[in-house]
């Protein structure tokens, strides 16, 4: 048996770079970072997500890489209302939420949203923390 200890990145598939990296920078506030070859992400915390091109793949890649079939879930320390005046301000659409989830380390509180490629969003709150 072999042991994984954590996430190094993920790689979305996005019809277009700029549009996701506006998004994941501004609305989620990521760094954008930009590795050789011009190849783009944004990184939060110890993680990257990595974005390609759907008409550029970078080989190796997935059986089937296309936009809008991910679905992720991102923790925030900052409190769920202050996030919904966030993406309220830039006229981000709130699919769902606030409602109560399961996170992996216990009870969250999640908003979900669909970034420009369509893959659904959640933004979650570990209901244990003090609101800020």
């Amino acid at each position: 048996m072999i042991s994984i200890d954590t996430i190094d990145h993920l790689v979305l598939t996005v019809a277009d770079v700029d549009r996701a990296v506006e998004f994941y920078g501004r609305i989620l506030g990521m760094e954008v970072v930009t590795f050789p070859g011009d190849r783009r992400a944004v990184r939060f915390g110890h993680q990257t997500i990595k974005l390609h091109a759907a008409s550029e793949l970078v080989e190796p890649t997935a059986t089937h890489p296309v936009p809008g079939s991910a679905n992720l879930c991102f923790v925030t320390t900052d409190a769920i209302s202050r996030v919904q005046e966030h993406l309220r301000a830039n006229d981000v659409r709130i699919e769902e939420g606030p409602v109560s989830r399961t996170g992996t380390d216990g009870s969250i509180t999640s908003l979900y949203l669909l970034d420009p490629d369509g893959n659904l969003i959640e933004v979650a709150r570990y209901d244990e923390e003090t609101e800020q």
